[in-house]
């Protein structure tokens, strides 16, 4: 399992668990970051600290100590 954090601009991933607590943790689940989800990256900022991801049809921002939480498992790259 890696880190959403680490995956490469144009990869699609599944989410395997979040290992944020209470607050984060229920924001996470409510962009649609839960166990299943397919998410693809979308589009690095400056130095990696935020990232695009396409989430169930929506594009989400997330900084890099959030992402850190998310452990995904790659599927494929975009074609």
């Amino acid at each position: 399992m890696h880190k959403l954090c680490e995956m490469k601009v144009g990869e699609i991933v599944e989410v395997k668990s979040l290992e944020a607590k209470d607050l984060l943790k229920e924001r996470l689940m409510a962009l649609g970051l839960v166990k299943g989800s397919k998410v693809e990256i979308i589009r690095k900022g400056p130095k990696d600290n935020l990232v695009v991801y396409k989430i169930r049809g929506a594009m989400i921002a997330l900084r890099k100590e959030e992402a850190s939480l998310v452990y995904v498992i790659s599927n494929k790259i975009k074609e």
